[in-house]
């Protein structure tokens, strides 16, 4: 049995922090502590911690911008890393390519390639998140998704080997990727040459879609439910088609606006969104006979 140590990460700790609240890195703004919350700074303190974690049998979770989380009340029991650092926020044009950083946040990455006159992400306008938790789920909406342009995909697996994926060997699904590794570092993202004028009108016109269709300016994780595919209509149809919308759950709600979208009031706690998400899947099942995933 490994033995544990008093403190697993001592000559770390300045990127360490104990029992951090990690509401402030979700959109809910809900969640209780992470026994550890790590914020590597390098390549080699990211390993280091990695392997600290492996000697002393502590879970590893990551978190991106925390768009599409909801975390429990009781918090994470073992260590959250964030690669939020310098050394993963970087962006380096060349040409079509644009390589990012894991930490990059992809709306103001899409700002910038857009003035570079490079096409391609424009279309993913509105949607919140890192570079490094967008490739992982292949984020996108009705007008696209982030794997149609990915290239490469740096990770590094637990056992700190680093490793890059190449786009004829990688695979992204429907908000989903095979990569098995636990941490992306970056992304090579290969744009198309463009006029900046139209990309930014057609960035424009896709913000004002979400703009207006969506409840932007609430405490919301973005759509809870997958669509289910096939002919069948999209989850929010769904969820409308059964009157759901405006139902409550404690603090938790059924946007009025998108009903696949549930909005957290002041002092929500994780359980109302957890209840009402138990309750929609109920009432579309009976509804429609559908099995609606988040």
């Amino acid at each position: 049995m490994t033995m544990r140590i008093a403190n697993p990460f001592a000559g770390l700790e300045s990127i360490v922090a104990e029992n951090y609240p990690l509401k402030r890195h979700t959109w809910y703004r809900i969640g209780g502590p992470a026994r550890y919350f790590v914020r590597p700074e390098s390549v080699d303190q990211l390993r280091e911690a990695v392997q600290r974690c492996a000697e002393n049998e502590i879970p590893i979770y990551v978190l991106g911008l925390g768009a599409n989380l909801l975390i429990r009340d009781e918090g994470i029991d073992g260590a959250v890393f964030r690669l939020d650092a310098e050394a993963f926020s970087q962006v380096d044009i060349q040409g079509d390519l644009v390589i990012a950083g894991a930490g990059v946040d992809l709306q103001k990455l899409i700002v910038q390639t857009v003035r570079a006159g490079l096409a391609g992400i424009e279309t993913l306008a509105g949607i919140p998140g890192t570079i490094g938790g967008a490739v992982r789920m292949n984020a996108g909406g009705k007008f696209g998704d982030i794997g149609a342009v990915v290239e490469s995909v740096q990770t590094m697996d637990l056992s700190g080997t680093v490793e890059d994926h190449l786009r004829e060997t990688t695979i992204f699904g429907y908000r989903s990727s095979d990569i098995a590794e636990q941490f992306i570092l970056a992304a090579t993202l290969k744009l198309e040459p463009e006029d900046a004028e139209e990309t930014a009108k057609r960035c424009k016109d896709v913000w004002m879609y979400k703009r207006n269709s969506q409840p932007l300016n609430t405490r919301n994780s973005g759509c809870i439910f997958k669509n289910p595919g096939g002919n069948l209509p999209s989850a929010g149809a769904l969820i409308d088609q059964a009157g759901l919308k405006g139902t409550k759950v404690g603090q938790a709600e059924v946007s009025d606006k998108h009903a696949n979208f549930i909005i957290a009031q002041p002092d929500c706690p994780s359980d109302d969104v957890l209840r009402l998400i138990k309750l929609v899947q109920e009432r579309v099942e009976i509804r429609h006979g559908v099995a609606l995933q988040p």
